[in-house]
């Protein structure tokens, strides 16, 4: 078995910190635990329409910590692009009553994001389990990132034509509260210049970009007829360079959706070759973001192989596809090759 195996295999018994955090989390995302809950919709009508337009009523039922069981009431739609087109079970919109999530979990929540496990299989909700843990080796390299919160969702069709069942989702933190905890506001604009743009925050998404073999993104525009960005939010304040924030790594060589090819311009046969799309201006920064995720790298390991719901299989997978990424940054000559001379 490989060392990076072995690593793994060992690391799982130290404890390891939560993400890097501001400490100025919402409740919900101050944990990493998995959270049961409870969903009840009309899951029929939802898989058969998929509804992005108009909400359908349902309710999320969770236990808290103080082992107490709340019910909150609860609209749905569908929504993606991509997801929307390839899932039986389409990505959701959950629409919060304010009055109702008052000093409870889900307090300061209105609309959350919730990624599903797509198809009804063991392989994509694995899929959907590499997607979380991608968000969380980034929440570990640094706080200005998306928060993701990890479900184990019991499925209740109030229609009663489905079956109950229970998979794993995650929710995405809104970008209204990454503005409100990173002191900034989400900007809405048509396109930007990387000149605009923080540059030690952007390499180091770079090359976590690269790190988990992701080419589906661009910080400074958006894919065609959509705004900017495409799989980046930008946040602004009235002191600092425009900060770009990562999200969907559904397409990456780590995740390896079943669904992901890439992009013919890359002339690439698999998402899982890795090509370095970093800004050339921003390579006096490529040292430094290594740096910081070789600082995480125990954590990172410890991070897969405690990782609830993961096979074995997809583990060792996992594992192994991020051992890769550190002995290229571990080979100055390979980081020069592979990425400082593949800029853009």
């Amino acid at each position: 078995m490989r060392s990076s195996l072995f690593r793994a295999s060992f690391l799982f018994l130290l404890a390891f910190p939560a993400a890097a955090d501001d400490g100025r989390s919402d409740p919900l995302f101050r944990s990493h635990d998995t959270l049961d809950v409870t969903i009840s919709a009309p899951l029929t009508t939802m898989v058969r329409e998929r509804p992005t337009e108009e909400y359908v009523q349902g309710s999320l039922g969770y236990t808290g910590d103080d082992g107490e069981t709340s019910t909150l009431d609860l609209k749905l739609r569908a929504r993606g692009h991509s997801r929307h087109e390839i899932c039986d079970i389409p990505p959701l919109w959950l629409n919060f009553k304010k009055s109702q999530v008052k000093d409870t979990l889900f307090h300061k929540q209105d609309k959350l994001k919730l990624t599903v496990h797509c198809q009804d299989s063991e392989r994509y909700e694995q899929t959907l389990l590499r997607e979380y843990i991608a968000y969380r080796i980034l929440n570990l390299a640094t706080p200005k990132s998306f928060r993701v919160r990890l479900l184990r969702v019991t499925w209740v069709d109030t229609e009663g034509q489905r079956e109950q069942q229970v998979r794993y989702a995650f929710l995405l933190e809104h970008k209204n509260r990454v503005a409100r905890r990173l002191d900034r506001k989400d900007l809405k604009i048509e396109e930007t210049s990387v000149a605009a743009l923080d540059p030690k925050h952007l390499n180091l998404t770079s090359v976590f970009q690269f790190m988990i073999g992701n080419l589906d993104f661009s910080p400074i525009a958006g894919s065609e007829h959509n705004e900017c960005c495409h799989n980046y939010v930008l946040f602004s304040n009235d002191r600092d360079l425009l900060l770009a924030l990562p999200y969907d790594f559904d397409r990456s060589g780590l995740v390896s959706a079943p669904y992901a090819l890439p992009g013919e311009q890359f002339n690439i046969r698999s998402v899982r070759h890795r090509i370095y799309r970093g800004r050339c201006q921003n390579n006096d920064y490529v040292d430094g973001s290594i740096d910081r995720l070789r600082t995480i790298r125990n954590n990172v390991f410890a991070l897969i192989e405690t990782q609830d719901g993961l096979t074995r299989k997809v583990r060792d997978l996992v594992a192994d596809y991020v051992q890769q990424f550190y002995d290229i940054a571990d080979d100055p000559r390979r980081v020069k090759r592979l990425m400082i001379k593949k800029c853009i």
